[in-house]
């Protein structure tokens, strides 16, 4: 997807990322009394790579990142920024893209974090013949999809979706869903995903 080599920043992004991860992690986990070995059990993720995430041993990747999300029973934007009262100004410069671990989807976040604690937006780029599955998150959140350019085949539980540009689709995300393109040239869409309250 990148034909440039990252900006010298991204190591410094990553580490800052890194940083508010693990504060965020430690944080909201003591607010809801869980042991490690108790959000391990409720997200999937081993008690090892959750205490690696804490203490900054290890950055975790975008799936893990999600599956402790839905451990904790909040949105992913709380995992990876800091809360803001007020005004919240995103400015795409600032933005820290997340990217998949075969680099194939990145995911950029449209919505400052923690401006709105029930509803996030992202734009998400597919390499072409690229496949990114995502876990369920948790019960009751919607996700919304409007594909901006290009073909989006979304798997959905058994279902399948073939989408164009212009196409939108909503539906519950508490079920394993896949978004695959299956085009010769990469994809974007807007992703739109609403917790439930």
């Amino acid at each position: 997807m990148r034909k440039a080599p990252l900006p010298p920043g991204d190591d410094i992004g990553a580490a800052d990322m890194g940083r508010r991860v693990a504060a965020n992690l430690r944080e909201k986990r003591k607010a809801r009394a869980l042991s490690l070995d108790q959000l391990a059990s409720a997200s999937g993720v081993s008690r090892a790579a959750l205490s690696q995430i804490e203490t900054m041993k290890s950055n975790p990747s975008l799936g893990v990142l999600w599956k402790i999300a839905v451990g904790l029973g909040v949105p992913f934007a709380e995992l990876i920024g800091a809360s803001s009262r007020g005004v919240a100004l995103l400015r795409r410069g600032d933005v820290q893209v997340l990217r998949s671990a075969d680099g194939r989807m990145e995911s950029r976040p449209l919505t400052p974090a923690g401006s709105c604690p029930w509803v996030e937006a992202y734009e998400l780029r597919l390499a072409a013949r690229a496949v990114h599955s995502s876990d369920a998150h948790a019960a009751g959140t919607r996700e919304i999809v409007i594909v901006l350019n290009g073909q989006l085949r979304l798997r959905v539980g058994s279902e399948v979706y073939e989408m164009g540009a212009g196409d939108s689709v909503s539906f519950l995300a508490d079920q394993r869903h896949t978004y695959e393109n299956p085009g010769s040239s990469e994809i974007r869409c807007h992703d739109v995903i609403i917790y439930a309250r």
